[in-house]
Order: C-alpha cells, then structure tokens, then sequence
C-alpha cells in the first residue's frame, strides 16, 4: 500500500482528494460525516460558515455567481 494512493473521500469545503490518513473528520448530531484536507478549510467550514461556491480557490467555484431561486 503506497502513501500516496488516495480514498474516496473528498474535503467536503474544497472538494480536493483527502490522501488516507489525513484531514479530520468532523460527525454531527444527525450523524452526517465531513470531511476537511487542511485546517484553512476546517477554519472557513465550522467557524466562518463561508459558502465555498463564493471563493476562487475551491473546485466548488461558481464562476457567475450563485443564482437563488424565489
């Protein structure tokens, strides 16, 4: 088993690839699982509440701008 052989989780902010044995796992009371690759991203998710479709540097980007429908 290589180090660099990644799982199938994905940062649940960013959406990158999470290497095995890395990121923290966060398990909330209705037993949903996130996952976060780096703490900038555990920092923007749980403490900030920052929409990650808002911010350039996460695959989740929106390059229009988010459209909420009425």
């Amino acid at each position: 088993m290589s180090k660099t052989a990644t799982s199938l989780r994905n940062c649940s902010f960013c959406g990158r690839h999470i290497v095995t044995g890395q990121g923290t796992m966060l398990v909330r009371n209705d037993g949903s699982i996130q996952w976060t690759c780096s703490d900038k991203c555990k920092k923007n998710l749980r403490k900030l509440k920052r929409d990650p479709r808002r911010l350039k540097w996460t695959a989740k980007y929106v390059k229009g701008g988010i459209k909420v429908k009425k």
